[in-house]
């Protein structure tokens, strides 16, 4: 479906690639992020469950007999389809009876229980997760450096040019969200916040008919921004709450909320690391804890601007996230992952991009330029003693990732040092 302001995403060809592969394609993410733009862009047809003409006829229609909404050219787009959990089943059935590929594409921005699903879909319907805007996506990054040829241990030393720490926070408060684009700063920052409203009055009842504490899931929301960036446990997110707001929450409800937030993704957490890097150093198997997008932790916080540049800490881990949001995207594209590594023996890193091959690349996440000899140097440390404590696997590279570098380029060290706003696939 032709659309002259389509902004092509990082997604996109893997789209193609699922839509020769499969029968179906279901394209599942946060809400506003674009998933229904780059589904219509990739179909021929459409129905959408939450169109509201007719008194939400399509709805309807596909509650009484899902085989109703399915009829239209292939690919056919099925937009929310989680609004009627069996037209998962309806899908997978049209697909077994036809024995074609591609001929839809779902659209979810929600992950409901197995109430309702028959079947898992395995082999004949495939998941494709999608994510706010990436730098490069929003044209916020030069894209002279290619992470991929990054991690395979080519790159050409470039300026990438002057990046003020006002613009990096700027990034940061208005997110990866599409419809930010163009909006002002003080405009941009609305977007989620009324995101955060629409999760909290609305997503989370809407998940299982269970009315919840929303004065609670506030509070756990405010507890995961200001620890967004770090593998705080869940018991400690409960003392948080206890301590900064002289509230009480249980273990069970903290496990609930925070099951409900994956399956709005609304949170995606970072995995720890695990290979022969375990030798003999014990790990910490804690998840790094995010946000889909800082942004969300920013409005949590009420974060503006102004106090950010005030406050460097917090700062630090906002900007973390946002190299972290952008490093998994990017290595998604090239069927790598993203992961973290911290040691009992405290010594972390802050992101690991495991290669399709098996082979990994270290990344150090620094704000400022004044900060990389003291990355480089832990990446060196580190890379020795992964060495001599008889590990197969060093890494293949090690990179400061930095936001206010003027150029890329690689160090007598041999460690990398790229700024995050001259980053591509």
């Amino acid at each position: 479906m032709e659309n002259s302001m389509y902004l092509p995403r990082i997604i996109d060809e893997r789209v193609k690639e699922y839509l020769c592969s499969f029968g179906a394609v279901c394209l599942e993410g946060p809400k506003w992020c674009g998933k229904t733009w780059t589904a219509r862009h990739h179909s021929r047809s459409a129905v959408f469950l939450g169109d509201p003409a007719g008194n939400f006829q399509n709805r309807t229609l596909a509650a009484l007999d899902p085989s109703l909404v399915l009829e239209g050219e292939t690919p056919r787009l099925v937009d929310e389809w989680q609004e009627v959990p069996a037209l998962w089943d309806a899908v997978r059935f049209r697909v077994d009876k036809h024995a074609e590929r591609g001929l839809f594409l779902l659209t979810g921005s929600a992950t409901p229980r197995r109430k309702g699903i028959l079947h898992s879909g395995a082999g004949r319907i495939a998941r494709l997760r999608m994510r706010p805007m990436s730098l490069w996506e929003s044209g916020d990054s030069s894209g002279k450096v290619s992470l991929k040829a990054l991690c395979e241990g080519r790159l050409s030393p470039v300026p990438t040019g002057e990046v003020s720490l006002r613009r990096l926070v700027s990034l940061i408060v208005r997110g990866g969200w599409p419809g930010s684009l163009g909006l002002s700063e003080r405009e941009a920052a609305l977007v989620p916040r009324e995101y955060i409203r629409a999760i909290v009055e609305n997503d989370v009842y809407a998940m299982d008919g269970v009315k919840r504490d929303t004065a609670k899931i506030r509070l756990l929301l405010r507890s995961l921004a200001r620890n967004e960036s770090t593998t705080v446990s869940n018991n400690t997110l409960k003392k948080d709450i206890s301590v900064k707001d002289n509230e009480e929450i249980s273990p069970d409800a903290v496990t609930t909320y925070l099951d409900i937030f994956q399956r709005l993704f609304l949170t995606e957490n970072q995995p720890p690391f695990s290979s022969r890097l375990r030798s003999s150093v014990r790990v910490k198997q804690g998840e790094k804890r995010h946000f889909t997008d800082p942004s969300l932790a920013c409005a949590l916080l009420e974060a503006t601007p102004d106090m950010l540049l005030h406050d460097l800490n917090t700062l630090g881990f906002l900007f973390e996230a946002l190299c972290e949001r952008d490093l998994r995207i990017y290595a998604e594209s090239f069927d790598a992952k993203l992961y973290h590594y911290q040691g009992y023996d405290n010594k972390e890193i802050d992101a690991i991009i495991g290669m399709p091959d098996g082979s990994w690349c270290a990344f150090e996440i620094k704000l400022g330029a004044n900060q990389v000899d003291e990355a480089a140097a832990h990446l060196k440390a580190l890379e020795r003693q992964i060495r001599e404590d008889g590990s197969e696997k060093t890494p293949r590279m090690l990179c400061v990732l930095c936001g206010l570098a003027s150029a890329a380029y690689r160090r007598e060290d041999g460690v990398y040092v790229v700024p995050l706003t001259a980053l591509k696939p």
